[in-house]
């Protein structure tokens, strides 16, 4: 539902300040007494938050509500002393700016931007509430199956009318704090109140780790990476913390596609292009992505690359990084083709990549009668973005200076970055040649992939050789 409007009523709540107190703070500040912001806090009975169950999505949490340990702890005191509830939960924290307080402790709540407004935290609270819920009206098979907040909605919506039969049960009271601009009617409070959310709603999630890429997601960096990717690496991508829910091991980690923005974004900067000075060192791409994701964040800020839009989510303006994220769009299938086809690039100059003992074949029927299994793996191993099933297991460090090669074929056009031939035509052609010289790096790297991937010597190779590869190409095409 677009802009929801529904009613909370509150059994017991304060405001805060109150009109008594916005007295006594008038001479603290000529602006505003507290930034801006109005507070209100009590409790909220059960059976009263079923408005927020109805219409109200998790967006605005920077967390995605997951069942585990937590829930189950909040689900055991509902049903074992939910007279202690209260004072046992931190509740739900409730952010919009478009209200209207009514009589008998009731608000008229409007979330016009679901992405910053409505519950900021407490995420993992409304989940086991509405499962405690549900259980007075679901069956155990339909429960067990509720792991995420998106699958206790549908079943909410399933027994919605069955909840109302039953709604009179839910009489345990939930703390609850309600955030509003303190002017509702002043449009400076309403800004400074909707700028403020973002920093409130991230410290009140510090003590659940929120991550910095947690935030960032929040403020709208991501959205044009994920708008250019291809839906099968953007939907096994974990933008914010617990959303991602696969049968699969891992998920993607959106640091990893942080650290390969950088190889673009530093042909940027050499070509000095961005607005301000900032890079990262090669090496840095696989060894410190947590400095990669900073350096993001400090690029993205900047007022030249991105402007302030529907409160806290910023839009990208600046042209030069576009192309760069153009460039980013590519570069995990290209990730996935170097991994998957530099074994046999490396073979076809005469040399044995199988040879060493840091890297594993994958040959059921050579391992089934192999006096020595520790060779091969059991198990077919997969590319790290598309899955793709490969022959060979081995260190992503050994090929991350071939990946950074990529800004080799990366040129400047104006104002952007742009491919100076097709990449993947590129390596089925020049791959092999460039693993023949890559062959001296690996060898004074004595085939260790932390030396390897952590000396930015090695990328500055690898970009070398796939510039000589590129002239190389150009030079046949003129010919």
């Amino acid at each position: 539902m677009n802009n929801p409007k529904l009613i909370i009523r509150f059994a017991l709540v304060a405001e805060q300040p109150n009109p008594r107190d916005e007295e006594r703070l008038s001479g603290v500040s000529s602006e505003n007494s507290i930034a801006g912001i109005k507070r209100y806090t009590g409790f909220v009975r059960g059976r009263d938050l079923y408005a927020l169950f109805d219409h109200v999505s998790l967006e605005a949490n920077p967390r995605a509500a997951k069942t585990g340990n937590v829930t189950a702890a909040i689900l055991e005191s509902l049903e074992n002393t939910p007279e202690l509830f209260p004072f046992k939960s931190k509740g739900i924290l409730i952010g919009t700016s478009g209200y209207e307080a009514l009589q008998r402790n009731r608000f008229e709540l409007n979330f016009e931007n679901p992405e910053s407004e409505g519950i900021l935290d407490g995420g993992h609270n409304m989940l086991a509430i509405g499962i405690h819920m549900l259980s007075f009206v679901a069956d155990e098979r339909e429960l067990v199956r509720v792991t995420l907040w998106e699958d206790m909605k549908e079943l909410w919506e399933v027994h919605r009318e069955e909840l109302e039969v039953v709604k009179e049960r839910f009489e345990f009271l939930v703390p609850v704090e309600l955030l509003v601009p303190s002017d509702p009617d002043d449009v400076r409070a309403v800004q400074q109140f909707e700028m403020s959310v973002l920093d409130i709603c991230a410290a009140r999630n510090n003590n659940a780790q929120l991550t910095q890429e947690t935030k960032s997601n929040k403020l709208g960096f991501y959205t044009e990476i994920r708008e250019r990717l291809d839906e099968a690496i953007a939907s096994r991508v974990e933008w914010k913390s617990n959303e991602w829910e696969s049968s699969e091991a891992r998920p993607i980690k959106v640091r990893d596609l942080l650290a390969l923005a950088w190889i673009p974004l530093n042909r940027a900067n050499e070509a000095k292009l961005l607005p301000l000075d900032i890079s990262v060192t090669p090496q840095n791409i696989y060894r410190n992505k947590g400095e990669c994701s900073k350096q993001f964040d400090k690029l993205m800020m900047n007022p030249s690359v991105s402007e302030p839009r529907d409160g806290p989510t910023h839009e990208l303006t600046n042209e030069t990084v576009a192309s760069c994220f153009d460039i980013l769009a590519d570069l995990p299938k290209l990730y996935d083709k170097i991994y998957e086809d530099f074994p046999e690039a490396y073979n076809s100059n005469n040399y044995r990549f199988g040879s060493n003992t840091i890297v594993k074949l994958y040959d059921p029927s050579r391992r089934e009668s192999a006096k020595d299994k520790t060779a091969y793996v059991a198990t077919q191993p997969t590319t790290h973005y598309l899955n793709r099933p490969v022959n060979y297991r081995y260190p992503d460090g050994l090929i991350m200076p071939l990946v950074y090669g990529l800004k080799g074929l990366m040129e400047v056009d104006s104002d952007r970055v742009v491919w100076a031939t097709d990449p993947v035509k590129f390596l089925d052609q020049y791959l092999g040649d460039i693993a023949g010289a890559y062959r001296l790096v690996l060898d004074m790297a004595r085939f260790d992939p932390q030396k390897l991937a952590k000396n930015q010597a090695s990328h500055e190779f690898a970009v070398g050789e796939f510039e000589k590869a590129l002239i190389k190409h150009r030079s046949k095409k003129v010919a």
